[in-house]
């Protein structure tokens, strides 16, 4: 099949032909119809080195775990359980489905587990991939390939929100405009916060939020993010989103935030960090960091998609086929008029 391989840091990704996967008992395996291209992935691609904790990528590597796709194998025991031709998702690892936390929807937690994309198991950029007959979800009708594409990045949102405590009418500060936090946006929305206001530092990715549930956006480049957002909702905001990631960005979540306020952190910082721990002490503050998320976020994702409750597609700005998607995958390091850029290897 063919697969976009990853090769070493700093160099281009390569389309290239690559053993079909095979399913093991209670596996299947899905022909991809869409896989989106996740930050994750852009980080894990340049690093060479452990020192912010991540694992060196090994040479020959196929990542993507932000994928839907059509059932077209199926293992022994998966018989019954899931037919040919189904239409589905899954949680990007597989665990050993036995365990407490496989048993729980939070395989994740597995000790066995083996995560899609990470060099163990082939991931969503390829023709094909395996996953676990445990880790999969069908996608209903009414939700397209591009959409269950997005069921991922919308879990990873929505158990930050869960997170949060949210309370109808509170004003939230989602800090960046990169999919999780658009994510967060979305939910933060439909959970019913009365200001979802979107800071960020590129007027390409603030120009998205709108269409994410986003009442107002902040240009951080120009304006003073806390007294902006005073002037638009009253007062400080009652919980502030991390969705960055970067050193500092959890320091600045801790001045933006007021006396007794909510902070979660969803960005995933990559390097050492410092932070002053009184302005946190001093204010009193609650801080939650998130990882991931459950079964159970996917399948409320799945079905609010399916209900018309939420709509992602604001989110999505190019679709590639192969020949492409070396080059999409570079540029979205930098070009900040693409948000959520995905992988059709039905396309030429």
């Amino acid at each position: 099949m063919r697969a976009a391989v990853f090769q070493a840091p700093g160099e281009k990704l390569a389309i290239a032909t690559v053993a079909d996967p095979k399913p093991g008992p209670d596996d299947l395996i899905l022909q991809v119809k869409a896989c989106g291209i996740c930050g994750s992935d852009l980080h894990m691609s340049e690093v060479c080195d452990t020192t912010g904790g991540m694992k060196p990528l090994p040479a020959g590597a196929v990542m993507g775990h932000e994928f839907c796709g059509e059932i077209v194998e199926l293992g022994a025991n998966a018989k019954g359980k899931w037919r040919i031709g189904q239409r589905v998702t899954a949680l990007p690892f597989i665990g050993c489905g036995a365990c407490a936390p496989c048993l729980t929807g939070q395989g994740h937690r597995c000790g066995s587990v083996q995560y899609l994309g990470m060099g163990s198991v082939t991931g969503g950029y390829a023709e094909y991939v395996r996953v676990g007959g445990i880790e999969t979800l069908a996608l209903p009708d009414g939700v397209s390939w591009e959409a269950g594409a997005m069921v991922e990045p919308l879990a990873v949102g929505l158990h930050a929100v869960e997170a949060a405590r949210l309370r109808p009418g509170d004003a939230v500060l989602v800090v960046g405009a990169g999919p999780v936090g658009l994510s967060v946006a979305l939910w933060c929305r439909q959970f019913g916060a009365r200001h979802v206001i979107v800071s960020d530092l590129a007027p390409e990715r603030l120009a998205l939020a709108a269409g994410c549930g986003a009442t107002d956006g902040i240009d951080a480049r120009t304006e003073n993010v806390v007294e902006r957002f005073k002037r638009l909702s009253g007062a400080r905001p009652d919980v502030v989103f991390d969705c960055v990631g970067v050193p500092g960005s959890q320091q600045m979540a801790m001045d933006y935030a007021p006396t007794n306020g909510r902070i979660v952190v969803a960005g995933v910082c990559m390097q050492p960090d410092r932070i002053v721990p009184v302005k946190a002490i001093t204010k009193e503050l609650t801080v939650s960091y998130v990882y991931m998320y459950g079964r159970k976020d996917f399948a409320l994702a799945i079905e609010m998609l399916d209900r018309g409750r939420i709509d992602a597609s604001a989110m999505l700005t190019d679709q590639v086929g192969f020949a492409q998607f070396p080059a999409a995958f570079d540029a979205l390091r930098g070009d900040k008029r693409q948000c959520k850029v995905m992988l059709r290897p039905a396309l030429p």
